[in-house]
């Protein structure tokens, strides 16, 4: 399933790695955004790598606001653009396979690509013809092309936006339609001070998914409060949880999670650089995490923003949080069960796994 690319150096971990949490927006090349901006006649204030670099990332701890704001540098340049859509899904999964990873669920909002067939019209586009389920297509069509070029496994999650309730039964509708080509679950992201009582669309949504065996996660407790990740579980009926640092505020919740399992999609760099969390990584919760035994994988989350790799994710928790080899196989074993995979293609996963780091199966992990 893997082929491992040899990079400029030696990874952290050097074997293959499962990430679950990492945004197809937010993991665009910024040498793909000029070149797509130059074809499509589409002016940018800069026209150099590093002078778009500077625009694009947060280089320090900042606010998710702030963080958010950086799409808008960029995303008018691909949305709405067919053989710019393809383009980027089929690259994300060569940066994949260049850092070992085998298996990969991206996420994105396919409205939020599309300039027909969604109010309003995201980035200030003029109306195209290029609908969220034209988007899906695409998306679908560069990851599988990526799949049989590099050799590795990538699937995808539909978000809803919780600022855009009237957007996720559409995203609901489409995670049925292609659940069979590629499309594993649902998401919701954006502001998590938008609940969803206030806001029943996206209960709606979560509902249709539940009653249709459509997989579920949720972005909750990275800024938000420990209230969210339990509007998540509860009232979502989350079957993971999107970053959820915050939990470990509120013990009863926390633990009632550790006891279920639930699986916590971790992305270190991003939270230090959103504001999510202390900026010093030995008070991370992922320490809190790690002590306890909860399940949770290492992710990007947006890697173009953050200037980062899923590599230096992995060297961060090691520096700073003591992480060795056997709690990276561990962790990754962890992500592989956590997959919205169906069970026979986990097996397989799992499977590659165990032979790639000479373990036997075990149900103690």
């Amino acid at each position: 399933m893997a082929e491992h690319c040899t990079n400029d150096r030696q990874q952290t971990f050097n074997k293959p790695k499962v990430e679950l949490h990492v945004h197809l927006d937010g993991a665009i090349r910024l040498e793909t955004i000029l070149d797509v901006a130059k074809q499509r006649g589409i002016s940018l204030p800069v026209d150099t790598v590093q002078a778009l670099k500077a625009l694009c990332t947060v280089s320090r701890p900042a606010t998710l606001t702030e963080f958010l704001g950086k799409f808008d540098e960029y995303m008018h340049v691909i949305a709405g653009d067919r053989k710019a859509i393809k383009r980027i899904a089929h690259e994300f999964v060569e940066t994949k396979a260049k850092e070992g990873v085998a298996y990969v669920e991206v996420r994105y909002s396919p409205h939020l690509l599309a300039n027909s067939g969604v109010e309003p019209i995201p980035w200030k586009q003029t109306e195209g013809d290029i609908t969220p389920d034209e988007v899906v297509r695409l998306v679908n069509e560069g990851l599988s092309k990526g799949e049989k070029d590099f050799k590795i496994k990538a699937r995808s999650i539909l978000c809803c936006m919780r600022h855009m309730p009237s957007w996720s039964m559409d995203v609901v509708e489409l995670c049925k339609k292609y659940r069979n080509d590629g499309v594993v679950a649902i998401d919701l992201a954006g502001d998590e001070s938008l609940n969803c009582e206030a806001y029943p669309g996206h209960q709606r949504a979560y509902e249709e998914a539940v009653k249709c065996g459509i997989h579920r996660t949720v972005h909750a407790g990275e800024v938000g409060p420990p209230s969210v990740v339990k509007e998540a579980v509860d009232v979502l009926k989350a079957e993971r949880i999107g970053h959820g640092y915050h939990t470990v505020e509120d013990q009863t919740l926390y633990r009632r999670l550790l006891d279920d399992n639930m699986h916590f999609e971790v992305c270190p760099i991003s939270s230090k650089l959103t504001g999510a969390c202390d900026p010093d990584f030995t008070k991370h919760p992922l320490v809190r995490f790690k002590k306890d035994k909860a399940k949770y994988s290492l992710n990007t989350d947006d890697p173009l923003i953050f200037d980062s790799t899923l590599d230096k994710d992995y060297e961060t928790v090691k520096k700073y949080m003591g992480f060795t080899e056997d709690d990276f196989k561990t962790m990754n074993i962890n992500a592989a069960h956590a997959s919205f995979l169906p069970e026979k293609e986990k097996k397989d996963l799992l499977n590659l796994l165990y032979e790639a780091y000479n373990m036997v199966e075990s149900t103690g992990l």
